[in-house]
């Protein structure tokens, strides 16, 4: 791989892990449709340490005052402030993603990521999309959610295993679903995937570092994920407080005809 294409990818992930149009869709389709070498798995992943900078920078100041109210947890042994309730609702989040990651992860490197079955889920997903943020009612901000609010957020974030499911496109999905305002739903998907991007790079980087070494690919990819993750970040989080997601639906939509397209023609 060269520089330049582990740029590329670098740049559709870091858009795509926080715009809901799936990340892991975007880096399986790019070196299918131009005709490069798959990178492979532990190099999607190794890309993910670029956005995880990216939302730990952009939401430093929350994750201080969550570090603090973990402490306090386990010095008190209580939960009581909004940010101690936030603590335990990430970690009930957290938790359906690990079990699901170790129960599917060799099919998420084999056969999820089928052209034709990212295409569909890409359909499928941004029709859910829209629809949810259509008619869904939206007037829960975070201070209301609730044990189990956080747990179907993280039984969303299963279904991303499934490249072209999108995890903040299905995380978000189902708390617009729930009820949350886009901007809440859209926070709580970004800090709630923090901890299972972390787990899923510390298994996975060492693998695609000994496969090709810390390379200048790697490295340029990295960057190049951290930089436009920031960008995501900060663009989303300002269109969703006046607009909806109907752009990434109907995007979602057309690039899995495209992609369904261009598989009949190949086969």
């Amino acid at each position: 791989m060269t520089v330049w294409q582990a740029i590329i990818l670098g740049v559709l992930q870091g858009l795509a892990e926080f715009l809901p149009i799936s990340s892991s869709a975007h880096l399986a389709l790019t070196p299918w449709i131009l005709g490069w070498d798959s990178p492979g798995l532990a190099f999607d992943v190794a890309l993910h340490v670029g956005t995880l900078a990216a939302v730990l920078w952009f939401f430093r100041a929350q994750w201080v005052a969550l570090a603090r109210a973990a402490w306090h947890i386990a010095v008190t042994r209580r939960i009581e402030t909004e940010e101690e309730k936030r603590v335990l609702f990430l970690i009930i989040a957290t938790i359906p993603g690990g079990v699901g990651g170790l129960l599917l992860a060799e099919y998420a490197e084999t056969i999820f990521r089928t052209p034709a079955l990212i295409a569909t889920t890409l359909i499928i997903m941004g029709v859910i999309l829209w629809a949810v943020d259509r008619f869904a009612p939206h007037e829960r901000p975070l201070g209301q959610m609730r044990w189990t609010h956080a747990l179907l957020f993280g039984l969303a974030q299963v279904l991303a295993l499934v490249p072209g499911v999108s995890r903040s496109g299905s995380t978000m999905t189902a708390g617009r679903a729930m009820g949350f305002h886009r901007e809440s739903a859209a926070v709580f998907a970004f800090l709630m995937s923090m901890p299972i991007t972390a787990a899923a790079a510390a298994y996975e980087v060492p693998k695609a570092i000994a496969e090709g070494g810390l390379g200048a690919p790697i490295v340029a990819g990295v960057v190049a994920s951290g930089l436009s993750g920031w960008l995501a970040i900060s663009v989303l989080l300002k269109y969703v407080a006046r607009h909806g997601f109907g752009v990434f639906a109907a995007y979602r939509i057309a690039l899995g005809l495209a992609v369904l397209a261009l598989v009949a023609m190949r086969s």
